[in-house]
């Protein structure tokens, strides 16, 4: 399995991306290059545009165009539609529930088998929700260290519920456009794979 292994800190630089949309609370400390900033071409925007989105919810290219194509084939806005897929992946929403402290943490307890989604294991980070699913913490892992520490401490977005007692989140409706929480111009990704 590929992972992206590259420095955080310096990619949100990159990427102009505040560290703390990836739970990481600590900003760089090395000092700006005064000639840092080039004007970018629109291709170097679209292309920025997309890598930001790759890099924050932690999905590859070939993942990442197939979700573009979904989107595509789908009736509705394709941008949306794409944003609304990432917010659907089971690890993104193991992290929005509080379960990891970072999309990153709340991505190994997916893949280590630590949660159930409907009283079924489910170790693929890839696996989108839908509305009604429950997807909860299975009882050995209850205990983890990771979990007593990030349940709780940030708050749900609308579209989904928590009960922090049980660590039981469940799914009440299709995320919207709006719950994004980073700077992100989807109709640039899409400008960028319809050239």
């Amino acid at each position: 399995m590929a992972r992206d292994l590259r420095p955080v800190l310096k990619q949100c630089r990159t990427l102009g991306l505040d560290p703390v949309v990836l739970g990481v609370n600590k900003k760089s400390n090395r000092n700006k290059r005064p000639n840092a900033a080039k004007k970018l071409t629109e291709y170097g925007v679209q292309l920025r545009e997309k890598q930001k989105a790759k890099f924050v919810y932690g999905v590859m290219e070939k993942g990442f165009y197939k979700l573009y194509e979904e989107a595509t084939r789908k009736d509705g806005v394709t941008g949306e539609l794409l944003l609304q897929y990432l917010e659907r992946r089971l690890d993104n929403v193991a992290y929005r529930l509080g379960f990891g402290a970072t999309r990153k943490q709340a991505r190994q307890l997916v893949n280590h088998g630590h949660l159930l989604v409907n009283g079924k294991k489910v170790d693929i980070v890839s696996y989108r929700v839908k509305a009604g699913d429950v997807i909860e913490v299975k009882e050995g892992s209850k205990d983890l260290d990771v979990l007593k520490e990030s349940v709780g401490k940030k708050s749900v977005p609308g579209w989904l519920e928590l009960d922090e007692a049980k660590k039981v989140g469940k799914v009440l409706e299709d995320p919207t456009r709006d719950v994004v929480d980073f700077d992100i111009d989807e109709a640039m990704i899409i400008e960028f794979y319809s050239r």
